[in-house]
């Protein structure tokens, strides 16, 4: 039988927001692998939950657009009645978007609005409603683009700066509920959304394209899904009962080392 060591979340309910691919699919994964019963919310998440289920974990689906507060707030309800009461809440939609203020339009803004900060929103609020009084581990994915200034990405720099100030602020007046709440900043991870934006931007230039990339990590690489997904399990474990109202740089060296 797996020690509780290997299975810290062994009777937990988490729920993940985005986890249909990328870093949120490689959270829930991992977090279902470590004995939580695992409800994704995204628009589409089958790949996850077949997974979760292939490898003897428990899972559910529920198609929720995080921008929609009835949507998360049933959504929620649901995880409930199947699973109990919620412990631990990662908010992981998000989409991204290229451009200058200059160039950003009126509609971009308003969309990445409407899913990177009032979509974080939206599931804190539910999350906090549903842990006040009893406790809970709340994380939330930002960017270094919400520490540092990074060309080019205006109107993703303001959303990620909306959700590590919305981070501190649910930290500071909920610690007294027993609520933990902190964020991970990555620096560039090699997910899906990598791949596309390559083969959009630079058709037959990918690979040099990919490289040019990978190198601003002063890592030299970019940083894989499964190694964020395994911060986001020590900061939603107990081994971090410590720690809240933190950000936690996960970077290669972006942030810091940066010349």
């Amino acid at each position: 039988m797996p020690t509780a060591e290997a299975r810290p979340f062994e009777g937990r309910t988490a729920i993940v927001t985005g986890g249909g691919s990328g870093i949120g699919q490689a959270i829930a994964l991992l977090f279902a692998r470590r004995g939580a019963h695992v409800a994704v919310l995204d628009l589409a998440a089958d790949a996850t939950i077949r997974q979760i289920v292939d490898e003897g974990g428990v899972g559910m689906q529920i198609e929720c657009d995080v921008s929609k507060q009835n949507a998360v707030l049933l959504a929620f309800d649901r995880v409930a009645s199947a699973y109990g009461e919620v412990d631990i809440l990662v908010n992981s939609a998000g989409i991204a978007h290229v451009g200058t203020v200059e160039t950003t339009s009126e509609e971009d803004l308003d969309r990445i609005y409407s899913v990177n900060v009032k979509g974080v929103y939206n599931s804190l609020r539910a999350g906090v409603a549903a842990m006040k009084g009893r406790g809970g581990a709340i994380l939330n994915i930002a960017s270094v683009a919400s520490i540092v200034g990074i060309p080019d990405r205006f109107a993703y720099s303001m959303s990620k700066g909306a959700v590590l100030t919305m981070t501190y602020s649910v930290a500071a007046d909920y610690v007294g509920q027993g609520i933990r709440c902190n964020a991970i900043s990555p620096a560039r991870v090699h997910t899906p959304f990598v791949d596309g934006f390559l083969a959009k931007n630079y058709p037959g230039a990918e690979k040099e394209m990919f490289d040019k990339l990978s190198r601003t990590q002063p890592i030299g690489r970019m940083g894989q899904p499964a190694e964020i997904a395994e911060l986001a399990l020590f900061l939603c474990s107990d081994a971090a009962s410590f720690i809240t109202g933190s950000n936690y740089a996960i970077d290669g060296g972006f942030v810091s080392l940066k010349i």
